[in-house]
């Protein structure tokens, strides 16, 4: 493990957390944050290489660049958290071994919760997705021109921050939905692996009537409902710690930014949620695991209808038939 001495035995109190991240090539992402998630409550987050633009006011991707994967460890007891980083490191070694395109070396450093919002606030400029969505982080201004919905949003410790291509992906394709006719025109709409809840707050304003965010993380649900009322529309949105089936009546949308790995064994149920002829936007799906998700949907009997890719993710739309 590298990096300079976080020096976590002497910071050990309720509101500390072990910081771990990994420089990845795109390729790698995905591997990398499935093991840092192993061991971190919250899940991972995941940075793209960008340079801001527009005065600090705008952020210009570079997928040539390598990613940062990002994940926390509860530091309340500094032995168990610098253990589990070591476990980790040789995790990432293992990784590193088989060749992959280049993983950096896992680096550490103590974050306190009080100073949580600083910290993080360098990493999320104003960011525009698609034709209409701005996504605002609350510290920054941006006056809507035009026909633009401003997303005000501040990602906490939730993953979801519209940095990353697969949630660029799930945001562009709920904003084609809804350009293309009626199907989020008032729909009931569930978010899985809610997050921030910015693609629930995003189907909000594209036109949904109502939402529900579900996540197995307690962070991500108060994420959810602080960034609902943040944009005026925390009525409209009922987050809550679960996953599927919701026991909620048939949806007429359905999004889900998860990974390969967990969309393939969710076809049937992600089916189950949609009311016949509703629609499915799935992302965090890596190229060349496309093949294997299309494959889950189908037999679930969704019609995979509908792609959209950026670098080397993809993003599919699928519906189920009357």
């Amino acid at each position: 493990m590298s990096g300079a001495s976080t020096g976590a035995a002497s910071t050990a109190d309720a509101g500390a957390w072990l910081e771990l991240s990994v420089e990845a090539d795109v390729e790698a992402v995905e591997a990398v944050s499935e093991i840092l998630g192993r061991a971190a409550p919250g899940g991972t987050s995941v940075e793209p290489a960008f340079e801001l633009v527009d005065e600090g006011l705008g952020a210009r991707v570079d997928p040539t660049r390598p990613a940062t994967v990002r994940a926390y460890l509860p530091a309340r007891d500094p032995a168990a958290a610098e253990a589990e980083a070591a476990s980790v490191a040789d995790a990432l070694g293992h990784l590193q071994a088989f060749g992959l395109r280049p993983i950096g070396e896992l680096r550490t450093r103590i974050v306190h919760e009080a100073d949580w919002a600083n910290a993080w606030k360098a990493y999320f400029p104003v960011l525009r997705i698609g034709r209409r969505l701005v996504i605002r982080p609350t510290w920054r201004r941006h006056k809507a021109v035009g026909d633009e919905l401003v997303l005000a949003l501040d990602p906490g410790m939730a993953f979801g921050t519209g940095l990353h291509p697969t949630t660029r992906l799930c945001l562009a394709m709920l904003e084609a939905v809804a350009d293309r006719g009626d199907a989020l025109a008032d729909a009931r709409v569930l978010d899985v692996g809610c997050g921030s809840g910015i693609l629930a707050i995003a189907a909000i304003r594209l036109g949904a009537a109502r939402a529900v965010g579900v996540d197995t993380d307690p962070i991500a649900i108060e994420a959810t409902a602080a960034n609902a009322k943040r944009n005026s529309i925390a009525r409209r949105i009922r987050a809550r710690v679960g996953s599927l089936p919701s026991g909620e009546p048939a949806f007429d949308v359905v999004a889900a930014n998860l990974i390969a790995g967990v969309l393939v064994p969710l076809a049937g149920p992600l089916r189950d949620e949609l009311r016949p002829g509703g629609i499915l936007v799935a992302s965090g799906i890596f190229v060349d695991r496309e093949t294997e998700v299309r494959s889950a949907f189908e037999a679930a009997g969704l019609v995979v209808d509908g792609r959209l890719d950026e670098g080397d993710w993809v993003a599919l739309e699928a519906h189920r038939p009357a």
